[in-house]
């Protein structure tokens, strides 16, 4: 057969790149063309994509994929819940916010004004966070609504992106499902949210299925970069769920998606809207050939990324390698914290709240720094402990297996923590998960691939997965008893 060859956009907290794939009918091989950082611009007070910036670094990637033959198309992923305006001539109103923007302070309360969150819960499934999309349309339209007033379509930003490439709007069907305004069951958007919250309907399209092939890049930007033509695909365009696509498992599984954001959760073929599944707050995300992942959203190694940020702030510049050498060395179950409390999510100095943390709940006060990267793995790790249990108590399935996918599996202290918290064996890999997905679901569309099913097989066959076996189970049950009462101090 003929080699076929895809690039992957990635955005990603910390930063994005354009990698190209090669399918030889037998496995996928990665190449890393263009690497860029992805930082928010602070401006009057509010926090904003650089999505011009964003725009330029991936028309840099194809213009680097030029040496490697003809490529068939193009895949954006990026994180969920964040978008861009566009007005009725189709120009961008204004750079998009980033979810990470203070606006949505106090709209969780506002929203529940208007609609019963078991209700909100019932239609949508979705985990309740500020952030979700719902949340910052809705300051928008107390804070700013001459800016919805002028604004004719609402695009997530991996639709944004495809939008410009291609010239085709589209609301793909992974990324509108972090929104907390499509309806689960029906997998389109919510007219009785809408109704209720009052939000402007016509800001929203016809959401399309996870594959989507949108047409070809703008014949504008090919002469531009002097490349030819290549389809455009509305793949798995939020970042979990290409990750997910992207876990080299034939069965029934659970798996952690370990990046800034760490999402722990199970594949299901249907919505789980339950009141157990509502009292632990999991959502229901949509996700290739129509399943639903089931999963807990929870912060992950951006509490490690911000602290190493802030120590190079003070003049101490450690890489990832040297931080965790310290954690491993350092005396283990000193302190806890909860990941997930909100006093962690506003970047800044979270050494020093780590350490405020500490004293409020009684605990030694960290100061080294392997001492404050070890309580925040361990944390973690317990913190997964707590999702694996509810997965399992909302599904009634036992799993024997935990895989591992992406950034984080380039710690194995982590990986080796989890397995020890979980008392479940771990299967790390693909650390590239996200970008494999990607591809994976681009080449269905190519007709490349018949299924999710034979996606994975390939991906398996496309890389090494390390297993963690889990050790001094009794010790970290110990220790978890702890971790839950200083949890619920908080």
């Amino acid at each position: 057969m003929s080699i076929k060859r895809v690039l992957a956009a990635d955005l990603g907290a910390s930063g994005g790149r354009v990698m190209l794939g090669t399918y030889d009918g037998t496995r996928i091989g990665l190449k890393e063309l263009h690497r860029f950082s992805n930082d928010p611009v602070f401006l009057n007070g509010t926090m904003y994509w650089d999505f011009l910036r964003q725009f330029h670094e991936i028309k840099q990637g194809l213009i680097k994929a030029k040496p490697y033959g003809l490529i068939d198309s193009l895949g954006v992923d990026t994180w969920g819940v964040d978008f861009g305006l566009v007005d009725g001539k189709g120009c961008l109103l204004e750079n998009p916010v980033h979810y990470r923007d203070k606006r949505t302070k106090g709209m969780l309360g506002k929203a529940f004004e208007k609609i019963d969150p078991d209700r909100f819960y019932q239609i949508t499934g979705s985990q309740f966070m500020e952030i979700n999309s719902v949340f910052q349309l809705l300051a928008l339209k107390e804070q700013r609504p001459e800016l919805l007033d002028r604004a004719e379509k609402l695009l997530m930003m991996p639709d944004l992106f495809n939008y410009f490439l291609s010239g085709v709007m589209a609301w793909e069907y992974s990324i509108a499902s972090t929104t907390q305004l499509l309806d689960a069951k029906g997998q389109t958007w919510s007219e009785e949210i809408l109704c209720c919250l009052d939000l402007p309907r016509r800001l929203l399209g016809p959401v399309v299925p996870c594959g989507t092939v949108l047409g070809s890049l703008k014949l504008e930007i090919c002469e531009e970069l002097g490349i030819n033509p290549a389809a455009v695909i509305a793949a798995a365009g939020h970042d979990t769920q290409s990750a997910l696509a992207a876990v080299p498992a034939e069965e029934e599984f659970v798996f952690i998606s370990c990046g800034t954001w760490a999402l722990f959760g199970t594949e299901l073929s249907e919505p789980l809207l339950t009141p157990l599944s509502r009292h632990y707050n999991i959502t229901n995300e949509g996700g290739v050939e129509g399943r639903t992942s089931f999963l807990k959203n929870i912060i992950g190694l951006w509490l490690i990324q911000e602290s190493r940020r802030q120590w190079i702030r003070e003049g101490r510049e450690y890489d990832f390698g040297r931080l965790e050498k310290m954690a491993a060395e350092a005396k283990s179950f000193q302190a806890f914290i909860d990941p997930d409390d909100p006093v962690f999510i506003p970047a800044g100095n979270i050494p020093e709240r780590i350490q405020e943390y500490c004293r409020k709940t009684g605990q030694k006060e960290l100061k080294k720094e392997g001492e404050i990267v070890r309580c925040i793995d361990e944390s973690l790790a317990f913190k997964y402990r707590d999702a694996f249990e509810e997965i399992s108590r909302c599904t009634g399935k036992e799993y024997k297996v935990i895989h591992m996918v992406g950034g984080g599996t380039q710690s194995g202290l982590l990986c080796q923590m989890t397995a020890n918290a979980c008392g479940c064996r771990v299967l790390a890999g693909p650390t590239e998960a996200t970008v494999l997905g990607n591809m994976a679901v681009q080449l269905m569309a190519l007709g490349e691939l018949t299924s999710l099913s034979k996606a994975r097989e390939v991906i398996k066959n496309s890389v090494e997965v390390k297993v963690y076996e889990p050790q001094d189970i009794e010790a970290w049950d110990k220790a978890y008893e702890r971790f839950k009462k200083i949890s619920e101090k908080k």
